[in-house]
């Protein structure tokens, strides 16, 4: 009996060896990309950032970490409207200088605008396309939040496009009495089928694999086709799992006590969300202070007269 107990435990403890093996080995296998861009480091985006000379801020988190918050400044000033302003948020693989075409024309209206580099995008620190956990994200966000409201600017409008959204509705349930209205672009709870190729089971091995042995390290290839923004070394297009794991769509339900005036729109040929699919997030908004818009011949991140490349 104790031959037999030993044989099984023998064979047990090879099979945890083996697999355990074989996840290394997956873990640290070089990776093939369809995308053929060179991002930055952390320490790449940290000169960019001090070479910077745009209208900008920089915040330092609660945490230790610097967050790039990049400005348009009103013109004309419109004293009407100087104590609110615009929060961008933008959406996976982007960063705020792919926004020039709504922070333009909105500060041409009057308002102060600003847009927000998550960490590990754009010229924020942080290891590129990562985040340790959901809790920091919406800290980071909270704290870009009260960083405009302290340089003056009571009321803040958050507007967020395609993940954006999603952390548009994140932060306003975290802090729903410091936003002050929301604009959601081109974000729903499900997409169009077929528009990503999905991973072979061989790829999900690796990405498990490397996310349990390596979980800071970029696994996950956002591409798609027609995806622009790749010449950008701003642009991430490879994703720590624990990034885009912590979205929960489940969750991207605001408070039933919203008391705000809220936007959702979509353009008509947005190639990664159908008009009923975003119609279902807009009939998810609570209250009657809502608004439901199609925007003629838009597309995700192609909008008219202007290119861009946004997630």
């Amino acid at each position: 009996m104790k031959k037999i107990f030993k044989r099984i435990l023998y064979i047990l403890f090879s099979l945890l060896a083996v697999i355990l093996l074989l996840g290394l080995v997956l873990a640290f296998l070089p990776m093939k990309s369809k995308v053929k861009q060179k991002g930055i480091s952390p320490e790449e985006a940290a000169i960019m950032r001090r070479e910077f000379r745009g209208a900008h801020h920089q915040i330092t988190t609660s945490d230790g970490e610097t967050l790039f918050l990049r400005r348009w400044n009103p013109d004309p000033i419109d004293s009407t409207k100087k104590d609110l302003a615009i929060l961008i948020l933008h959406g996976v693989t982007a960063h705020s200088g792919a926004y020039d075409m709504a922070g333009v024309p909105i500060s041409k209206g009057g308002y102060t605008t600003f847009g927000l580099d998550y960490r590990g995008h754009g010229l924020s620190g942080g290891n590129r396309a990562d985040y340790p956990n959901k809790e920091r994200w919406l800290a980071d966000l909270s704290e870009a939040i009260r960083y405009i409201k302290k340089m003056g600017y009571p009321k803040v409008v958050v507007l967020g496009h395609s993940l954006g959204v999603a952390a548009a509705i994140y932060v306003t349930k975290a802090i729903p009495t410091e936003i002050s209205g929301l604009i959601l672009l081109s974000g729903a709870y499900e997409g169009k089928k077929g528009v990503r190729t999905p991973p072979t089971l061989f790829e999900k091995a690796r990405i498990l694999s490397s996310s349990i042995f390596r979980p800071s390290v970029q696994v996950v290839e956002y591409y798609r086709e027609g995806m622009t923004g790749t010449g950008d070394p701003l642009f991430n297009f490879k994703y720590t799992l624990r990034f885009l794991t912590m979205l929960n769509v489940k969750e991207l339900i605001l408070p039933k006590q919203l008391n705000i005036p809220v936007l959702v729109g979509t353009g008509d040929k947005d190639e990664l969300f159908e008009v009923d699919k975003v119609k279902e997030l807009y009939d998810a908004v609570p209250g009657n202070k809502k608004e439901f818009v199609i925007l003629k011949d838009t597309y995700h991140a192609r909008f008219p007269g202007e290119v861009s490349g946004l997630g």
